[in-house]
């Protein structure tokens, strides 16, 4: 039986395709398809656009769609409440930056739903003193959050007109993320290892380079599998070894190389 990390239940995942939902009463199976971001809203034209309007959308974020579905963790939720996610969406976009879905964000990639950005780094079990290395930039906001809560992050994105976007932006807000553009399969060698590891695309299998710039007691949170068929996991290091605890069925984009080949 697959558990939630944080024993409270799955909740509604939706990240770019199927997943288990628990709602009251019974399980519920949610299927999204991944191109369902081209059909998605493109922000309501009367949406209130102050910081306040914004702040008051993060704070229902937070509790209908995070605290509601079982994430427990205070750094985590703290850090969902104080990362503006509207900065990290296309201007055309802010007004549904709070919505319960991901969102298009160019060059055929997402920005995750709210829970699976918090699921996923309730998943590494942040601390401040951790050195995490996240594949996949895209927009910058996991890396944004993952900044809140540790010391330092190392982001890889091999779009680069999209690492370079989030670079910028996120060079004025969080000095201790850095970002290269690269292929995410092979990790960040010079900089190994690392504390913890967040992977936001999905590979067959499990990187051997990631395996080994994990550190010994250090956990990995990767979606894994084929096109149609991906299991969110968490990996933790012991005695050289993977420990493999599977959470829930997901769709995230392929991870790529530099020429699109699928890993």
């Amino acid at each position: 039986m697959k558990r939630s990390l944080d024993k409270g239940g799955f909740g509604t995942p939706v990240d770019l395709g199927f997943c288990v939902s628990r709602l009251p009463g019974k399980p519920v199976l949610a299927f999204i398809l991944v191109f369902c971001c081209l059909f998605l809203p493109v922000g309501s034209p009367a949406a209130d656009t102050t910081e306040e309007a914004y702040a008051a959308q993060r704070e229902n974020m937070v509790a209908r769609q995070i605290e509601d579905r079982g994430i427990s963790d205070s750094g985590v939720l703290g850090a969902m409440r104080v990362v503006k996610r509207h900065e990290f969406v296309p201007e055309s976009l802010r007004g549904s930056a709070y919505a319960d879905h991901p969102l298009p964000i160019g060059e055929g990639q997402t920005i995750s739903q709210p829970y699976i950005v918090a699921l996923m780094t309730e998943g590494i079990r942040p601390k401040p003193h951790m050195k995490v290395l996240e594949i996949g930039t895209g927009s910058g906001y996991q890396a944004a959050i993952l900044a809140e809560l540790c010391e330092s992050v190392y982001s890889i994105e091999i779009v680069e007109s999209l690492g370079r976007r989030a670079e910028k932006l996120l060079r004025g807000l969080y000095p201790n993320v850095h970002v290269r553009i690269g292929d995410g399969y092979q990790g960040w060698r010079e900089e190994a290892p690392f504390d913890a590891i967040l992977v936001t695309c999905a590979p067959a299998k499990v990187p051997r380079p990631l395996e080994e710039q994990l550190r010994e007691g250090g956990r990995m949170v990767i979606p894994v599998g084929e096109s149609w068929v991906q299991e969110l996991v968490v990996l933790t290091k012991r005695n050289g070894r993977l420990e493999r605890q599977e959470i829930i069925p997901v769709r995230f984009v392929p991870m790529v190389d530099a020429k699109g080949r699928k890993y």
